[in-house]
């Protein structure tokens, strides 16, 4: 218990993407000392909990109002010297920080944020992708199509598509009509890769699903794939079965960089790895 003069430290730790075992040493830790914790259960697995000590207090905001989780998080604060509120993926992405460390802030009550795996990372990594590619693509770009929240002037899918680069796309399974006219109207072809993973780590629950930008509504459709799914559309999906792939320069044997030094001409080393200079 905390005297009500000495509030505790309200944690936002980022819960990752699903699997319990992407949590960050960090968040475990802080769930292992825990006076109270608030997660979200609509998009993070109670199993995220199974750290939290005997007595802890734990309750679900999946029913919660942003007023009601703020309140719940003050009162905690002035009882427990640690309290947790676990957010699905990454606090700082697509949640809800902002808005509640303001009524923190002005309860006096200390806060900290402690990062997540998000799903875009998460999808890549079940899919067994890499998001950037030299000389394909060396940009990701992290985004929504607008639905009930508006898209602010010049951050519409059209546009950010128009640059040909990774897309990863959040909380839009259920517009996927709405990202593939807007890639279509990027210029994207009918042939463009397209990813989308459902449930990305959720042991058990986690489904892949591949296609093109022509096939993948209907993928999606017939394997009942409609929420809690990441969309990822790029020019490198699929380079793992690419015959020939231009190498990153860092290991280049022509390469030099403050803890190694080139041991072979540049024009040489490129020449056999497949990199031009």
């Amino acid at each position: 218990m905390q005297s009500p003069s000495l509030p505790g430290k309200v944690w936002f730790v980022g819960a990752g993407p699903g699997d319990p075992e992407l949590l960050t040493v960090k968040g475990r830790d802080l769930i292992a000392q825990a006076g109270a914790i608030l997660f979200a259960g609509s998009l993070v697995s109670e199993a995220a909990t199974r750290w939290a000590p005997a007595g802890c207090v734990i309750a679900d905001s999946k029913d919660m109002t942003l007023e009601q989780i703020c309140a719940w998080l003050i009162e905690q604060a002035q009882q427990h010297a640690v309290v947790v509120r676990l957010q699905t993926g990454d606090p700082s992405l697509y949640g809800t920080l902002i808005e509640m460390a303001q009524p923190l802030d002005a309860a006096g009550i200390p806060i900290a944020v402690v990062p997540g795996v998000t799903s875009a990372m998460a999808s890549a990594a079940a899919a067994v992708e890499s998001l950037t590619l030299p000389e394909v693509t060396q940009t990701v770009i992290l985004t929504r199509v607008e639905g009930r929240t508006p898209m602010p002037e010049g951050e519409s899918l059209r546009e950010l598509a128009q640059h040909r680069c990774t897309l990863c796309i959040y909380l839009s399974i259920t517009l996927l009509h709405k990202v593939e006219s807007e890639l279509r109207a990027a210029g994207w072809p009918e042939d463009a890769p397209m990813l989308v993973v459902h449930k990305a780590s959720w042991p058990g629950e986690e489904r892949i699903l591949r296609g093109t930008l022509s096939t993948i509504k209907a993928i999606c459709r017939e394997a009942g794939v409609v929420s809690q799914s990441m969309i990822i559309a790029s020019p490198t999906l699929g380079a793992r079965q690419w015959p020939e792939l231009t190498k990153s320069r860092l290991y280049d044997a022509g390469f030099t960089h403050r803890f190694r030094r080139a041991s072979a001409p540049a024009d040489l080393a490129s020449s056999s790895s497949g990199t031009p200079t």
